[in-house]
């Protein structure tokens, strides 16, 4: 017989008791012992795996352009590159300082990022995870502004303080040679000229920099003689400089809007002064001061009149107009408006060489929220498609749903009706972002992500082979009428804010058949067509769910004992069901009590629905007695049964979406008392409401702006933590009440007694209670749209501590039981292809005999996870997941042709255990919850794959599978691609004769340590990153690796050597000056008397 006993487990887990055998049937062992689990701890390993969406809160932005690759850093220290559609790369500075600079090694495969801890970073680009190879930390000065000359490996850094510090990109050393700010600036300047905030070198003479102070002072420095050729002055401060491609001419841009142009030779006086946005006064005066002009970018053409492209500059009295960004071109001037805030832009140019025509294209402008890039060669500024998912947080996303291996024929599907949804007007040009190369992943099956959206939207992603790209977009809000001014807005019920956000989901791949829950208390059930339909009324099904009272005020329950049976068809239309007959009490107002109410309203007009999800039934939860309804906090579809099943904190409903009726509207109390078979009917929701356990009239109240709704993107939306809240006076004790929190429909045996499967529906709650409920379905057909389902109570099946997360059954070999289905079909389609329908897959695996188990329940909660043997509900095995903290995500998966449950912990967990035995087989300590976003938003789903929202606008997706962690490189789009460099441009022969074209510069030996001398060591640390070694490492295989492990070893000898001379010369350096201060202080007291001294 073979034991389940704990097995290898990954280092770090603590040994729990992990299988705990309850005394079983006679039969029982004996099963469990021929299942070979296959499954080891060798098959998980964790590690991330891409990362989509916009980058968060961007703060700077490159572009190379010859490798066409762009990278955008942001606020905390993370780097994003993207190339072409499906070439995206995330990095992360490990400070996790704001990134103020990013500048490309054009066409060399590397990136230099510059951050808010002064410390600057050189990252390889040539291997598919780029990796820093070398940083320098400033000590005594903050870097404000970097500048890399093309083809140069000496990178200029300006300083608070107004000095130019200069180091070699290829070691990553500081020259000493240093332009000290006190020597660019007039001696007779009083004040301190402010930081540098611009450096670039002029396109025609490599030997002239050009330096720009806050304060409004702008300096030709020459680099050979060490002396400032020419000073700028202007009374405003500068915000950025721009060169004519000749070298002749810069235009600054200032802080009062105003633009200033001048000739190199002529520093007296700008040459031109001109305010974009500026009202120009008639009697020749000055313009009005305008909001500060950020950047310009000056940019020439061969054709035709340069570009000047800018951003900000708006007259002050354009209060609360959105940012822009201007294109001035020979007379015209366009000002395109942006949807967010204007963090940086560039201009995308045909050559990368400064001192050329440089034919601008393109100009990409990074938004707050948004990424833009602009066609210059179109009419009109029209903008490019973006390939790019940037498009997630469009509205908040408030919950998420992962699936992997889908049916292959659903990602067509749902591409052909999201292609309509495109919007016209897009540059006909390719995207000009087109470097890098798409990875040689295996992965060859079918992923879908589903996000639930603030605004009441839902997105279907398109996530195969590591990629994103949104296929199909449905807005559940054209349900519903929109309130059109705040009069309506109080006299509706409408949730204060975001009404119509998604707050669960139930999606049937098979079908297609979609439910979604709203935090309105709203339940919209969708069907997957691809014509299009007018639906002239919307089917609606109003619900009053009801919290049971007290013993000291509940009525007397004798309406529970006589259950009615529903009329078919009867509640097609419930919303015009009679009022209750009971007498309202005088609490009710004169005004009109909240009873009885939806939160929304449902549009009474007819309804146009494009190809794909198209509504089948609307159901709403209404006010009862001045409450408004409790949110749904857990939903299931089955489109076998044609039911829906939704609950909350009050009890749970059944509803047969094929007949449009409600069968079940039961309290969680009353689900705990086994009913006989049929003995409890279906209610008709057109009959009066009668006081029963479940569904009570009680004493109407007064509604207060309290009582209102809350949306699940304010801070306590997440029934993660917080079990269903209410606004109303007993909310306190609501919170200590039964919610429900999961449901599983299967096909298993209702009772202990039973020896063949039937429907089943199993209930779990949030106090740890899973009961299993009897369904009786009508014979497919005619029958079914017309004969009652039945349904019945069976009691408890098991307890566990905590709220029940995951249900699932296994067969007797170990394999999963997925909920049957019924497949595809179009329900606007031919009663011929119709007919498919009728071919429902078969759901009554063969039956067990007397006294033998051939199922397992699994059932996973905050705290524990417990397998059950079906029928005779015995537990078998046992596993206590967590003491201290608690799960907050539980799916059983598939993984390496066996299943597992995959639990992610608040604490930062994440553990995968064996089924059936329960063995922890991974246990990391991934992510420390830190944000309800990762809560509500974390999900599992099979081979291995898994994903969260890490910040509002990113998906990052993980994959807790070894094989697929082992084939991560190859998964990965490469970002460096060996193109040549353009070749420079010709000088021309009178100008090669003449010296008319661009100087050269020997920066070696300016720069270099024979002709500058050593930098102050105590000015920056150098230091190694991993990217270097770490690259080497991964290389090193073979005999080769041999050699190359010498070399490496050689290497760290070396440098370690090198420190050692370091350290030396510092110790000689400190004994060289103790021996000159000693001397002098000989000289210094040689002669004088003791009394002297």
């Amino acid at each position: 017989m073979k034991k389940f006993n704990i097995r290898k487990v990954l280092d770090g887990l603590t040994a729990a008791s992990s299988s705990s055998s309850a005394t079983a049937q006679p039969g029982t062992p004996r099963e469990n012992d021929v299942i070979q689990e296959t499954l080891q701890s060798e098959h998980f390993q964790l590690c991330k795996t891409v990362r989509h969406g916009f980058p968060y809160q961007p703060s700077s932005m490159a572009f190379d352009p010859v490798q066409k690759i762009l990278a955008v850093g942001t606020q905390n220290g993370a780097l994003r590159l993207f190339g072409r559609a499906g070439v995206e790369c995330y990095c992360q500075h490990e400070s996790g300082a704001a990134v103020i600079q990013l500048q490309f090694l054009i066409n060399e495969g590397a990136l230099v990022s510059a951050l808010a801890d002064d410390s600057i970073h050189l990252w390889n680009l040539r291997q598919k995870i780029p990796a820093i190879l070398h940083s320098l930390k400033f000590n005594r000065e903050r870097i404000t502004y970097c500048h890399l000359p093309f083809q140069s490996k000496w990178l200029y850094i300006g300083t608070e303080r107004g000095n130019i510090h200069i180091v070699n990109v290829e070691s990553f050393t500081l020259s000493g040679y240093v332009i000290m700010w006190n020597k660019a600036i007039e001696l007779s300047t009083k004040t301190h000229p402010g930081p540098v905030v611009h450096i670039s070198d002029n396109p025609m003479d490599e030997g002239k920099l050009l330096i720009g102070f806050e304060c409004g002072v702008v300096v030709l420095w020459d680099l050979k003689c060490k002396k400032a050729d020419y000073r700028y002055n202007y009374d405003e401060a500068i915000h950025s400089v721009a060169w004519h491609h000749e070298g002749k001419q810069f235009v600054c841009s200032h802080s009062d809007g105003t633009l200033t142009t001048w000739n190199i030779r002529a520093q007296a006086k700008s040459a031109q002064i001109i305010t974009p946005h500026g009202k120009q006064p008639k009697d020749g005066k000055k313009p009005e001061p305008c909001k500060p002009i950020l950047k310009v970018e000056y940019k020439t053409t061969r054709a035709g009149d340069p570009f000047m492209i800018l951003s900000g500059g708006l007259s002050y009295d354009t209060v609360g107009r959105r940012a822009c960004l201007t294109v001035m071109h020979g007379k015209s001037t366009a000002v395109l408006e942006m949807d967010y805030p204007i963090v940086d832009f560039l201009t995308l140019c045909e050559t990368p060489y400064p001192n050329d025509f440089q034919e601008p294209y393109a100009v990409v402008v990074l938004l707050e929220k948004d990424l833009v890039v602009i066609d210059l060669g179109q009419i009109g500024y029209p903008i490019f498609e973006n390939p790019y998912p940037l498009t997630i947080h469009e509205s908040p996303v408030t919950c998420c749903e992962y699936f992997v291996d889908c049916p292959a024929e659903l990602i067509p599907a749902l591409y052909s009706v999201g292609s309509r949804q495109k919007r016209q007007g897009y540059s006909k040009k390719e995207w000009p972002i087109s470097g890098g190369n798409w990875g040689q992943g295996t992965q060859s099956y079918p992923e879908i992500i589903i996000t639930g959206h603030a605004d009441g939207s839902i997105k279907f992603w398109d996530a195969s082979a590591l990629m994103l790209q949104v296929l199909y977009k449905l807005k559940t809000a054209k349900v519903f009428e929109r309130a059109r001014s705040k009069e309506e807005k109080a006299n509706t019920d409408i949730v204060e804010e975001d009404p119509f956000a998604i707050q669960t989901l139930s999606w049937c791949p098979e079908s297609r058949m979609l439910c979604v829950a709203g935090v309105s208390a709203h339940v919209i059930i969708y069907r997957f067509s691809k014509q299009e339909i007018t639906t002239e009324v919307v089917q609606l099904l109003e619900v009053r769910m009801q919290c049971e009272f007290s013993d000291g005020d509940s009525p007397d329950p004798g309406g529970d004992q006589t259950p009615t049976l529903p009329t078919p068809g009867a509640s097609s239309s419930p919303q015009e069901s009679e009022p209750p007959t009971q007498p309202s009490t005088g609490s009710n107002s004169s005004d009109g009590p909240r009873d009885n109410k939806p939160c929304l309203q449902v549009r009474s007009s007819p309804l146009k629905q494009s190809p794909g999800y198209q509504v089948e039934l609307v159901i709403q939860l209404v006010w009862v007695s001045g409450e408004p309804p409790q949110p749904i906090t857990s939903l299931a579809i089955n489109s076998s049964y044609g039911l829906v099943v939704f609950g909350n904190s009050n009890g749970l409903a059944v509803v047969d979406y094929l007949q449009k009726t409600l069968l079940l509207n039961m309290g969680t109390s009353e689900l705990y008392s086994p009913s006989d078979p049929y003995q409890r009917q279906p209610r008709s929701p057109r009959k009066t409401r009668q006081p029963s356990g479940a569904t009570l009239d009680s004493n109407d109240g007064s509604n207060t702006s309290e009582d209102r709704c809350k949306s699940p993107t304010s801070d306590a939306k997440d029934n993660a933590f917080t079990r269903s809240r209410s606004s109303s006076v007993t909310s306190i004790d609501r919170e200590s009440r039964e919610a429900i929190s999961s449901f599983h429909f299967c096909e298993s045996f209702p009772r202990k007694t039973d020896s063949v499967v039937s429907p089943c529906l199993l209930v779990g709650t949030t106090q740890g209670t899973v009961m299993m409920v009897a369904l009786s379905l009508p014979p497919p057909g005619d029958h079914r749209l017309q004969q009652p389902v039945g349904i019945s109570s069976c009691g408890t099946l098991v307890t566990l501590k905590g709220g029940i997360l995951t249900m699932a059954l296994l067969d007797a070999t170990g394999t999963l039981l997925p909920p049957s289905y019924e497949p595809w079909y179009d329900p606007n389609a031919s009663d011929e292809e119709k007919e498919k329908s009728r071919r429902r897959r078969p759901a009554s695996p063969p039956s067990t005999q007397e006294g033998q188990d051939s199922q397992f329940a699994v059932l996973c909660s905050e705290k524990q996870a417990k397998v059950v043997a079906m029928p005779s509900q015995t537990r078998i095995y046992k596993h206590n997941i967590t003491e201290s903290s608690f799960v907050l995500r539980a799916d059983v998966v598939q993984m390496a042709g066996a299943y597992c449950i995959a639990c992610f912990c608040a604490n930062g967990h994440i553990m995968t255990l064996s089924l059936p035995s329960l063995r922890p087989l991974l246990d990391v300590n991934y992510l420390p919850l830190t944000d309800m976003r990762i809560a509500r938003t974390f999900c599992f789903s099979n081979l291995g794959q898994a994903l969260y929202l890490t910040s509002p606008t990113e998906i990052q997706r993980i994959t807790y599978s070894q094989e697929t962690c082992d084939n991560r490189q190859e998964m990965l789009s490469e970002l460096f691609t060996p193109v040549e460099t353009p070749e420079a441009p010709n000088k021309g022969f009178f100008k090669g004769l003449f010296g008319g074209g661009a100087q050269s510069l020997d920066r070696e030996d300016l720069f270099g340590e024979t002709g500058a001398g050593k930098a102050s060591r105590s000015l920056a640390q150098h230091i190694p990153g991993p990217g270097g070694m770490e690259g080497m490492k991964g290389a090193a295989s073979g005999i080769v690796g041999d050699l190359a492990r010498a070399r490496i070893a050689l290497d760290e000898r070396g440098q370690k050597l090198g420190e050692l001379e370091d350290r030396t010369a510092a110790m000689m350096s400190s004994a060289d000056s103790f021996s000159k201060h000693a001397h002098d202080m000989m000289l210094k007291y040689k002669d004088k008397k003791w009394y002297q001294l």
